[in-house]
């Protein structure tokens, strides 16, 4: 089967950077987790990175966030250098860390209270991006009163709230169940589909990446840098049962092999 990515609005067709990371760098005291990391992503593009665990994954997000100090190298969001966090990326993890005390609403209001619009209108933002997640009807529920599943939708909507050109997602759903997993990437897509933004998103499911993305990351053992990088020859709009094609199959294949190949022996 063959893609035609370009032709669905994806990065392929665009050699336009949104990030661009060079030379980057990370320690923590001795231990060299990130090394030599060259990276672009696109306008437009979804991307997953994997890796064992420890690679430096979440650092990398973390880094490109504005969370975390780089050591060396660059990073840049539309050609001006990171150096905290911003409005321009939003971040979505693993945990929901929603607001317990707030509902499903105002929890997704509180990430528009510095905003220069009424209350009115962040009301209005709130309920439509809390129904762009299928969450209409909840949006007086507490935290507590949520399944995980519904409690990452909240996360969802609060972080595309404020419009950022970039979502960055670490483990977004490795909490859940298998079902609620697929309908959480199934909803992550149309999303993204509509919203037109790049996301990069961590996984340690490797159908999950492939399913999702334009181009999978494949980062080496610690200290982490870029091994591969996999275009996913997948025509869009995605299905759950393409991961019975075999291409789908075969990069599977490659990338498993590729994340769980022995680290040389010193």
């Amino acid at each position: 089967m063959t893609s035609d990515l370009a032709g669905n609005g994806t990065a392929a067709g665009s050699t336009e950077a949104k990030v661009t990371i060079r030379g980057l760098t990370k320690s923590f005291g001795p231990v060299l987790a990130l090394t030599d990391i060259d990276l672009d992503l696109h306008e437009n593009e979804f991307v997953s990175v994997v890796g064992t665990s420890g690679c430096g994954k979440s650092t990398l997000l973390s880094i490109i966030a504005g969370l975390t100090e780089r050591t060396e190298g660059s990073v840049r969001v539309d050609g001006a250098e990171v150096t905290g966090p911003g409005r321009d990326r939003g971040v979505v993890f693993q945990g929901s860390t929603l607001l317990p005390w707030l509902s499903a609403l105002d929890n997704v209001k509180f990430a528009l209270q510095d905003e220069p619009i009424a209350a009115a209108e962040r009301t209005a933002i709130a309920r439509e991006h809390l129904s762009l997640v299928g969450l209409d009807g909840f949006e007086d529920s507490y935290p507590a009163q949520l399944s995980g599943g519904m409690q990452q939708r909240v996360a969802l909507a609060r972080s595309l709230s404020y419009r950022p050109g970039i979502l960055l997602m670490d483990e977004p759903f490795g909490a859940l169940d298998a079902l609620t997993r697929r309908e959480m990437q199934a909803l992550l897509i149309r999303v993204w589909e509509k919203h037109r933004l790049t996301v990069m998103m961590i996984t340690h499911d490797i159908e999950e990446a492939i399913i999702t993305s334009d181009r999978v990351i494949v980062m080496s053992r610690r200290p982490g840098t870029i091994r591969a990088e996999l275009p996913v020859p997948l025509e869009r709009p995605r299905r759950p049962e393409m991961n019975a094609d075999p291409v789908f199959r075969d990069l599977f294949s490659t990338v498993l092999g590729m994340v769980h190949e022995p680290a040389p022996i010193p």
